[in-house]
């Protein structure tokens, strides 16, 4: 197997209130949690209180965690599903609340998802980028969690590839594959995001493509020259012709999904309206205020508010 490259990020050994958290979430969920995961704007920045820490919680299965209730259904009908969690700062005194965005998926879907099963990129685009294992419950999980881990990549790679140009530098690859991913999704980062994540991360895209090179289904090579990474792809004409069809189909189901997503995060994500609300302010820089009625029946009146905010540019 692949060796994942080491991503540095949050010690719970370190921070007593990020270790608590941990502790609360796996009694939350029934102790079924095998493996979490973190990525994200917190992971880049190294600064776990700067917003909301994205954390991807593992679960054995549905129902070890939830029981038969609608939460196991709908996390299964639609994985993932999204909640949120805070700790109180474990040793008193005037130190921050730990606030987290905690997404849960089964090992099974999340194997799954990363893997070409999915047609649909919003596991393996999302996962192609930097991730901290941050607790496993045992080798088997860290295992399975990082043979899945290699396969996102692996996975956005072949889809991408095809509708890329033939050869260029290895970093303008990845910043035109995770946009391509991107633009399946809606999102309130400004332009230029994927751009920013490749250049961030340049070793770690840099040994990822070296490391699948010659292993995927196309013929893709990569090459050092003048201190410069480089890449060569030979894909099928056909393959070439098919692949802007998926990814237009993506686009679609993806903004579809994304919508289906939200409106059950309604349901799961405390105070998911002002969520939403914090989100699109801190990314698109304008105040956002959700409007009275919306608050009071969300599922019949935030259609025309997001329709209005999607007009404006607020997300695409």
């Amino acid at each position: 197997m692949i060796s994942y490259p080491h991503v540095y990020g949050p010690d719970p050994a370190r921070d007593p209130n990020l270790a608590a958290l941990l502790a609360q979430l796996d009694k939350r969920f029934n102790h079924a949690v095998c493996g979490t995961l973190v990525y994200g704007s917190c992971l880049r920045s190294g600064d776990i209180y700067d917003g909301l820490l994205d954390l991807y919680l593992v679960l054995d299965s549905y129902e070890a965690a939830y029981g038969r209730g609608w939460l196991a259904g709908a996390n299964w009908l639609l994985p993932p599903n999204v909640f949120y969690a805070e700790q109180q700062p474990v040793m008193g005194g005037e130190e921050q609340i730990l606030r987290s965005k905690v997404t849960v998926i089964s090992l099974a879907d999340f194997e799954k998802g990363c893997s070409s099963a999915w047609f649909e990129s919003y596991i393996w685009g999302r996962f192609a980028q930097p991730t901290r294992l941050l607790n496993c419950r045992d080798n088997a999980a860290k295992l399975a969690l990082v043979r899945a881990l290699v396969n996102a990549s692996a996975t956005l790679l072949s889809n991408a590839l095809p509708a890329l140009p033939e050869s260029g530098e290895v970093s303008q690859l990845w910043e035109q594959a995770l946009g391509l991913s991107y633009a399946t999704e809606l999102r309130t980062e400004r332009a230029g995001r994927a751009g920013e994540l490749a250049q961030a991360n340049s070793d770690f895209y840099v040994a990822m493509s070296r490391a699948h090179a010659g292993k995927l289904e196309v013929d893709f090579e990569v090459s050092e020259r003048d201190g410069a990474w480089l890449y060569r792809c030979s894909a099928p004409l056909g393959m070439r012709r098919t692949a802007g069809l998926k990814w237009a189909v993506r686009r679609v189901q993806g903004k579809l999904m994304s919508i289906s997503r939200l409106v059950k995060a309604l349901f799961t994500f405390d105070g998911g309206l002002d969520y939403i609300a914090w989100k699109l302010e801190r990314h698109s820089g304008e105040k956002i205020v959700i409007p009275p009625r919306v608050r009071r029946a969300p599922l019949i009146f935030m259609w025309p508010f997001f329709w209005g905010l999607y007009r404006r540019g607020i997300f695409k």
